[in-house]
């Protein structure tokens, strides 16, 4: 069990598009994400907190696909200088900004 993890907690969570895509991501990674931090938290009382599942209707699975990369580049990268940019394809920008500013996105650093 990992450090601040309630019994029973799985070490990972599902997150879930509006088109029904699953992406399984290690929860630490996702908590770079205040939203989903927030839903995932057992004081909670969400339903996401229960099952480790989060439905996000107004994010397409694309996105929800390079949301869930990025996460994983942030936890790669957390501690590490000299980082690579994280490469965003221009059609996606406009999507990925607006879900990042919903989902409470922010580096580590």
């Amino acid at each position: 069990m990992a450090s601040g993890e309630a019994p029973g907690e799985s070490k990972y969570v599902t997150l879930i598009s509006s088109d029904g895509f699953e992406f399984v991501i290690l929860r630490e990674a996702a908590y770079v994400s205040g939203t989903i931090r927030r839903m995932l938290d057992p004081k909670s009382g969400f339903m996401e907190s229960a099952t480790g599942r989060c439905t996000f209707t107004e994010i397409t699975g694309v996105v929800l696909e390079k949301v869930a990369e990025y996460f994983y580049y942030n936890y790669k990268n957390r501690n590490q200088e000299d980082v690579t940019d994280f490469d965003i394809p221009p059609e996606l920008c406009l999507e990925l900004l607006m879900a990042a500013d919903f989902l409470d996105s922010k580096p580590s650093r």
